[in-house]
């Protein structure tokens, strides 16, 4: 059995449904330590919501370096790379409906089973691994190494890495590049990377009318029929057109509340949730200005509650992407795909403090899904391509 495998079912084992770590960090720290990792766990949340977080970092200077007006030089060519991810996983689901045990790493068909196996601690596995087997062949390399590991990935996010990134900031720790290990393939680990995402922002929109008997319309104010004409208008508004990295900014309704309960009462209040998925071409402001403009335009009496859950990030090809795709090239043959589709995950708080974030993993096809797994042949390649990418990342900021 691979080192990667056997770290993944270790993992696996671990009960870890949000927010509980189920002592994955810890076993996770037991492997950095020796290689000169500083392991910091920092937890955060109230009692009954408690998150643990693990920073990790390795620091690494060149040695033998001479004359002494080269140190200047050689610190700046010294660069932090982090991996990131979340060793928390989603509830199971129906047990009666998974084939094996969601906690009993189980192989079947060339398959690996099991809670978190694409979701995402078989990337985390190959993380730590290839930082093994990249420090054991290059000690001394010029890369700084980090991990950033959370439990409050699949929860609300809001004492996981965000409180890490913060913390960071207010250290003055600046990354240069990260890697999430976010399940982003297709078919093939490798196939596709991404390196952006859109931003998400939400709004609780209150639309008052006046109630009255359902017989007697003119003596009430209607808000659902008042409503209408707005709601029409803002999923037929063109927010923007997008770009060459990202799909125009959508808006949709995902919930609408209104009435008592009666057939015979006109409500007083419609409640309507509704969500924007924005491209770097907008901003939260910019979308929230012209919601009101179109409200106010209708003459609605209303309130909106505004939530940004984050913003939109892009790394255009350069430093990273080029040293990730030349991994995945020379590991698998595949030409990556760039792409900035799907949800929102935790490098929208990475990329605060990081100019260059990709998301790197293994295929998606059964994430949060019963019998939840991931193909083996798909896990050792997955550990190559970030080992490889440490190894072009290191030769590119060597001494010359």
């Amino acid at each position: 059995m691979s080192q990667t495998l056997y770290l993944a079912e270790q993992l696996i084992a671990q009960p870890s449904v949000t927010p509980d770590d189920a002592q994955c960090q810890p076993l996770i720290a037991e492997r950095l330590a020796p290689l000169g990792f500083v392991c910091e766990t920092i937890e955060s949340g109230p009692e009954n919501f408690r998150v643990t977080n693990l920073w990790a970092v390795r620091h690494s200077i060149f040695k033998g370096f001479s004359p002494l007006a080269q140190v200047a030089s050689t610190l700046a060519a010294i660069k932090l790379i982090a991996f990131a991810g979340h060793t928390d996983v989603v509830p199971t689901g129906p047990l009666a409906q998974w084939s094996s045990d969601p906690f009993t790493p189980t192989h079947r068909d060339g398959k690996l089973f099991g809670r978190g196996a694409s979701d995402m601690k078989t990337s985390i596995a190959a993380f730590v691994v290839a930082v093994e087997e990249f420090l054991a062949a290059q000690p001394e390399t010029p890369l700084s190494i980090a991990l950033l590991l959370t439990s409050d990935e699949e929860g609300p996010s809001v004492d996981g890495t965000v409180v890490v990134c913060k913390l960071l900031k207010e250290r003055g720790v600046q990354m240069d590049y990260c890697i999430v290990g976010e399940p982003t393939a297709v078919e093939r680990t490798g196939d596709m990377v991404k390196n952006g995402r859109r931003g998400s922002m939400s709004g609780k929109l209150t639309i008052r009318g006046v109630q009255g008997h359902i017989a007697y319309p003119q003596l009430a104010k209607n808000p659902i029929h008042l409503a209408m004409p707005a709601l029409a208008e803002l999923v037929t508004t063109q927010w923007d057109g997008g770009n060459a990295f990202f799909q125009p900014t959508s808006w949709q309704m995902s919930n609408i509340h209104a009435g008592t309960g009666a057939n015979n009462v006109i409500p007083g209040t419609v409640v309507v949730d509704f969500n924007f998925r924005f491209c770097t071409e907008s901003t939260p402001d910019g979308l929230q200005r012209r919601v009101h403009e179109v409200l106010d335009r209708h003459g609605l009496s209303y309130d909106i509650a505004w939530t940004v859950g984050g913003l939109p990030f892009l790394t255009t090809p350069g430093t990273l992407v080029d040293a990730v795709r030349s991994a995945i090239l020379a590991e698998t043959g595949i030409t990556t795909e760039l792409s900035t589709t799907g949800g929102t995950s935790d490098a929208r708080f990475i990329a605060q403090i990081c100019p260059q974030v990709i998301e790197c993993g293994p295929p998606n096809a059964t994430i949060h899904k019963i019998d939840e797994h991931i193909v083996v042949a798909d896990i050792e390649p997955l550990k190559n391509i970030y080992r490889r990418t440490l190894e072009n990342l290191s030769s590119l900021h060597s001494a010359p």
